[in-house]
């Protein structure tokens, strides 16, 4: 991995992230070992959330050691239950090896492999094999044999993935808890698909089907009451800053309070997960060392007794609405990730070729658990679809009325979490309109617009539903079009396509910086057919 490449890594873990939540309620029903401690599969895909909310802010040219650095932060402060603290610790070790170099190489993956497995160690006062420890560790010792066998990078990798998943099967066999229930261990089963996931990021590399038999078929899920009232009641984890401590004095006095205690971090910062019956006075003597911060404590009988009820059901037990759920339009993965990650609840396919009736906008809605619901239909051609729901949803629907999907991430962010629907649509409506939207795609048939006459084949190019450039590039025109809307905006997103490349991505990235260097440059990947860039300029 060059300098250069930076923005791949993103994508490669963002690409692993969406891999483990995508399966995250699959590892959930798994976690039956070592104890009731949450849910494994949500609490390793919200330490990966909080990655990437710390990658979120770099740039395209944001260095390898500037994304470890958001990396290893983010999985640190965002760290959830033992599988999450874990998981930070596994990133911590790779990326204390990959910041100190700057080219990816299979004796750099064999080492950082290595660098995980001693640091991941570490953290856990006493290792249980059969884990997602015995799993990194067999990774890491498929990737130093691999590399003295002369491997290939592209080999290594699948070397290591096919490694892990074999090492979460065996998992039974080195430790009979598991073996007991019929189940693998969730904790290793989330860090193969996490590597896994990283991998299928690469071009060339595709999901695979060999994670099939741990899940299904030879191993099964059957409802498993696995609480023992001698254990203790409350996981309580939580951020010690600027502790008067040492690590080890803190594990011995927290060891002393409880079981599965992990510390992790420094004096600046450390990250402490401990189970115990008194969470009360875990945290009165921790404020007697530094200040405390995101306290998460959770009784884990209550989460037993759920986990036990859904697997015993096939369903989760009901949670309460929120007040406010949101459901959006969208034509494209990258597109609708951001949308989830802005705080939508369900997507509606559909886009400027393919128009969602108003069935189809409603049946997203009656899957919202909230007490109100806001569409976001994110194209002119939909939003009298969907203001028809308002009619005949038995809930309050309301309807802002955006025609771009920048409109709806304006939208979005502009949501302050108040519950007075008109105030809501308000608000958000006014946020969409300070957005100024621009399409490239391609024409289909001659026609002529405000630049002129048009040929079928030709790029063109869209400003707020006004054809303005025409051209025969697609980077000259996203480039033409820039230029049209930029005048007072201070930021803009460019969002690619299916049909653009990273490369083609980062050279109007690059220029647009050029161009206008008061423009702040952002760019995602959408994914979104027929128009290889969508821009958003505030």
């Amino acid at each position: 991995m060059t300098e250069t490449n930076a923005p791949t890594a993103i994508e490669l873990i963002t690409s692993a992230a969406a891999a483990l939540k995508a399966r995250k309620e699959e590892i959930n029903r798994l976690n039956v070992f070592p104890v009731p401690d949450g849910d494994t599969g949500t609490n390793m895909s919200l330490t990966m959330d909080a990655v990437l909310t710390d990658l979120t802010p770099l740039g395209p040219d944001a260095s390898v050691a500037d994304i470890c650095k958001a990396v290893t932060h983010g999985s640190l402060m965002g760290a959830r239950g033992n599988s999450g603290v874990i998981l930070s610790q596994i990133l911590r070790g790779l990326c204390e090896a990959v910041a100190a170099d700057t080219e990816i190489s299979e004796k750099l993956l064999a080492d950082a492999l290595t660098r995980a497995t001693t640091v991941a160690f570490q953290a856990v006062r006493k290792p249980v094999e059969g884990t997602m420890l015995t799993v990194l560790k067999d990774m890491a010792a498929a990737a130093q044999a691999g590399t003295a066998a002369g491997s290939s990078l592209d080999e290594l990798l699948d070397i290591v993935v096919k490694a892990a998943f074999e090492s979460v099967r065996r998992g039974p066999d080195l430790l009979p808890v598991l073996k007991e229930h019929g189940v693998v261990d969730a904790g290793g089963f989330g860090l193969a698909i996490l590597a896994e996931g990283f991998v299928t990021g690469m071009e060339g590399h595709v999901f695979s089907d060999r994670d099939i038999a741990v899940a299904t078929g030879e191993l099964t899920v059957s409802p498993v009451n696995d609480w023992d009232d001698d254990e203790y009641l409350y996981c309580t984890e939580f951020l010690l800053y600027n502790a008067d401590a040492d690590k080890s004095f803190i594990e011995e006095w927290i060891a002393a309070k409880g079981g599965s205690e992990l510390v992790v971090g420094d004096r600046e910062t450390y990250k402490i997960h401990v189970h115990t019956d008194d969470p009360g006075s875990v945290l009165g003597w921790a404020t007697s060392l530094g200040e405390v911060g995101q306290v998460h404590i959770n009784n884990m009988r209550r989460q037993t007794a759920e986990r036990t009820e859904m697997l015993r059901t096939g369903s989760a037990p009901a949670a309460p609405p929120k007040p406010v759920g949101f459901v959006a339009v969208s034509s494209g993965a990258g597109l609708s990730d951001i949308m989830r990650s802005l705080g939508v609840d369900e997507i509606v396919s559909g886009g400027q070729t393919m128009n969602p009736s108003t069935a189809e906008i409603l049946e997203a809605v009656e899957k919202v658990n909230a007490e109100r619901i806001i569409v976001l239909p994110n194209n002119s051609n939909i939003v009298l679809a969907a203001q028809q729901v308002i009619g005949v949803s038995e809930r309050p629907v309301g309807v802002v009325p955006t025609t771009s999907v920048p409109q709806a991430f304006a939208a979005l962010l502009a949501y302050d979490g108040s519950n007075d629907l008109e105030t809501i649509i308000a608000e958000m409506t006014e946020a969409a309109a300070a957005v100024r939207t621009g399409e490239v795609t391609t024409a289909v048939k001659d026609s002529k617009g405000k630049a002129g006459a048009i040929k079928t084949g030709q790029v063109i190019g869209i400003a707020d539903h006004e054809i303005e450039v025409i051209g025969e590039s697609v980077e000259d025109v996203a480039l033409g079009l820039i230029a049209v809307l930029a005048n007072d905006a201070e930021t803009l997103t460019i969002l690619a396509g299916e049909d653009l490349d990273d490369e083609a991505l980062r050279r109007i990235a690059d220029t647009a910086e050029a161009r206008f260097p008061d423009l702040e440059v952002e760019t995602h990947r959408g994914e979104q057919p027929l128009y290889p860039v969508i821009l958003a300029l505030e």
